[in-house]
């Protein structure tokens, strides 16, 4: 089908599009790219401990990519591996590594990367992936450069998984590539104290220098949006709901605000301290209170729909994903059952004040002021929690590793949160096992249900993902993971070469 487009749009699109890449090709292949992440100074961990700040997200991605890796769209490409067999039964993933060398000249072969694998997969590691890895069952080396992942049960979304930061390829602090730390005494003389200097040397026509330059950092959001404003950052990016505000009242050019289409968990987790949350009926009023429509259109965040259930429309096995009725009801038209149930439940005893753990940041008192109205018509009050230990509800914001729906459920099976529904353990434990993909479908939606029936947590909508993205960054797409190379990144020519 062919759409029509007005004269004067797509003159205005021609014309953009010429601005854009007049500044790309302006900068020249001698200059380096300057890239900033909100959050803590961006460094290479080693050992995962625990989830990775977006820093350390960014850098292991760009330095220890793993056997695969995410393309600037969020497709699974080459990685250290140059290509893959999976076998018809879904239980066998072979890889063939290209050749390669560490930084200490060693050659990379398939049995220390096997034993890297492997030690993120044991009992005694932290690493956030582990459990969504529970079916692998061994990582072998079958020669110098073959290694074969073997399976209890199928995952179409393995290799998801395996492009993920977190299955970075590390030894000795040192990294795969496909870019390197480079030392101190290259570092270009506009390089300010905390940033890394990343540089990957690649191979492509009339290119007048063929390293690629990056210069990355980390930083407060306030000042990074100010100096991505002021024209001295090509590229930020790890924004989440948090520091959106701050984003929109900045003075960047028009379509510099990027968001991410990503699925996962955005919203609130009873802890256990306050015995009125302990009651599920008290939890499902405090759910069908809060007014997602109010706060997805003060959010303003393209695609971003109120949603009321775990899971989101568009995963495995998942298809459309039906909300209650109440959600599609005017929020005037809720309040009188609302406030007869509020009246029913607590009758003339005193409500109880309920503590909430929110992100800082604009972004967070806009959350709490919508929490707040929403929960003083039920003469509910709210206060901000210190910390998470002392809140009675904490706020999750996760973007799933993987299109695979078990990574939601599992966040609230019985022995990970204190609220839980003992009869969905069984149903995830067999969703694991079987080797059927329409009956893991099925266990894991019945698993959904009896969670959301239970009002385990208080869904609000989709994370809220941005970036600030000048014309000198052409190699920025948005995706669904919100997992950003570098490759690429100021010319479009190489984004597909790892060299």
């Amino acid at each position: 089908m062919r759409f029509a487009i007005p004269y004067s749009r797509f003159a205005f699109a021609l014309l953009t599009a010429a601005v854009l890449a007049s500044a790309g090709c302006n900068r020249g292949r001698q200059e380096v790219s300057r890239v900033a992440v909100i959050g803590t100074s961006p460094n290479l961990v080693e050992t995962v401990e625990g989830p990775l700040s977006p820093g350390q997200a960014l850098v292991r991605a760009s330095v220890a990519q793993g056997l695969v890796r995410f393309d600037e769209r969020g497709q699974v490409v080459p990685g250290l591996a140059e290509r893959w067999n999976v076998s018809d039964d879904g239980l066998s993933y072979i890889f063939r590594l290209q050749t390669g060398e560490w930084p200490d000249g060693r050659k990379i072969k398939a049995d220390e990367i096997a034993r890297i694998l492997t030690r993120q997969l044991r009992p005694a590691s932290k690493n956030p992936l582990k459990d969504a890895l529970g079916a692998v069952r061994d990582v072998v080396a079958m020669t110098d450069r073959v290694i074969e992942i073997r399976l209890n049960a199928p995952r179409s979304y393995l290799l998801q998984l395996l492009a993920q930061p977190e299955l970075g390829l590390v030894r000795a602090s040192v990294g795969t590539g496909p870019f390197r730390l480079a030392p101190a005494e290259e570092r270009p003389k506009e390089a300010i104290a905390g940033e890394l200097y990343v540089t990957r040397r690649i191979v492509i026509p009339d290119a007048k220098d063929p390293i690629e330059k990056v210069l990355v950092r980390g930083g407060e959001a306030r000042p990074l949006i100010r100096a991505f404003a002021d024209g001295k950052l090509d590229l930020l990016v790890g924004g989440t709901v948090a520091d959106l505000p701050l984003a929109r009242r900045a003075k960047v050019p028009r379509g510099a605000l990027r968001f991410d289409p990503v699925s996962g968990l955005f919203g609130l987790q009873p802890t256990g301290r306050n015995e009125a949350l302990q009651e599920v009926d008290v939890r499902r009023l405090l759910s069908r209170a809060i007014d997602r429509g109010a706060l997805v259109s003060t959010l303003s965040v393209d695609g971003l729909v109120p949603r009321a259930t775990l899971l989101q429309a568009g995963m495995e096995g998942v298809g459309q994903v039906p909300q209650p009725a109440w959600l599609g009801q005017p929020m005037a038209e809720r309040q009188p059952a609302l406030i007869a149930e509020a009246n029913r439940l607590f009758g003339g005893t005193d409500r109880p004040a309920l503590r909430l753990s929110l992100p800082d940041g604009p972004g967070g008192t806009i959350l709490f002021n919508r929490l707040a109205a929403d929960w003083g018509l039920l003469g509910i009050k709210v206060e901000r929690a210190p910390s998470p230990a002392s809140a009675d509800f904490v706020w999750i914001d996760e973007v799933t590793p993987s299109a695979s729906p078990a990574w939601l459920l599992r966040h609230f099976r019985c022995g990970a949160v204190p609220i839980c529904v003992e009869e969905a353990n069984p149903l995830l434990d067999a969703a694991r096992a079987t080797l059927d993909p329409a009956q893991r479908a099925a266990l894991l939606l019945e698993a959904a249900r009896l969670m959301d029936e239970a009002q385990l947590f208080l869904p609000l909508a989709a994370p809220v993902r941005w970036s600030l993205v000048s014309g000198s960054a052409p190699g920025f797409e948005e995706n669904p993971f919100a997992r950003h190379t570098l490759i690429g990144l100021s010319d479009t020519r190489i984004s597909r070469d790892t060299r």
